[in-house]
């Protein structure tokens, strides 16, 4: 991994879903890294998936995972450490609209990362979710991120309406070390095109466990691969922007 690059990683699960650790305590493991800016990314869905994991399913438990990592901020903030904690969320786009409109308030947020977009249908449901969210938060909109994205459903058909929509909402790309298919060769043509859009990209593991945490040097060297350096850069300037307190 080239040395000019931060040290990010942008999707970690904690105990208020499906992973193992508290977020105290991937805090504190972070902070034993070379980590300098980490987002929790616990799940939201109503869909099958809510049958099988623990996920942020409503107001109060979402009111108190924020007030965890608010918590967790200010702890970083007054040790001095070097480490930004990020407010985030991962949406099953197998939710229904009803569920994540009244329970998702974006301005809570510094990233809110969609999953599971495979088709055109979701495009033009995450523009309906997006849009009116603009319309009624007029307030400072947090980072939009689609996690573990597999280029497969549009690269054959579709992807220039794809990269319309990521760059006319400013749509994150996300190279997930857990998920090193969806950044592989043959989807070359996909990466050439975020390039010279200009999209974004971010880097996260889909982290449940602490162990796991660091690793994230294949994705950073995939970014290396793909010569998105530029793209990434302009994601480190936006967070840098932030407020995350």
């Amino acid at each position: 991994m080239k040395t000019e690059f931060h040290k990010i990683n942008l999707h970690i699960h904690s105990t208020y879903s499906d992973g193992r650790n508290s977020i105290e305590q991937i805090v504190n493991a972070a902070l034993k890294t070379d980590l300098e800016y980490i987002c929790i990314t616990d799940h939201f869905t109503d869909s099958w998936k809510a049958d099988h994991i623990p996920n942020l399913n409503n107001l109060d438990k979402i009111k108190r995972y924020l007030e965890d990592i608010s918590y967790f901020q200010e702890y970083i903030i007054d040790q001095d450490k070097k480490l930004t904690l990020l407010k985030g969320v991962e949406i099953d786009l197998g939710s229904s609209e009803k569920f994540i409109l009244n329970n998702i308030s974006p301005g809570k947020f510094d990233l809110i990362l969609f999953e599971y977009l495979e088709t055109f249908e979701g495009i033009v449901f995450i523009k309906k979710i997006l849009n009116f969210w603009k319309k009624k938060n007029h307030i400072e909109f947090p980072l939009i991120g689609l996690a573990h994205f597999d280029p497969s459903y549009f690269i054959i058909r579709g992807l220039d309406s794809l990269l319309e929509f990521l760059k006319q909402y400013d749509v994150i790309i996300e190279f997930n070390s857990s998920y090193p298919q969806f950044y592989s060769p043959k989807y070359e043509i996909f990466f050439n095109k975020l390039k010279e859009s200009g999209i974004k990209v971010s880097i996260g593991c889909d982290s449940h466990h602490i162990s796991n945490l660091n690793d994230i040097e294949s994705a950073y060297k995939m970014i290396d691969f793909y010569h998105l350096e530029e793209n990434f850069k302009n994601l480190i300037d936006s967070l840098d922007l932030k407020s995350f307190v």
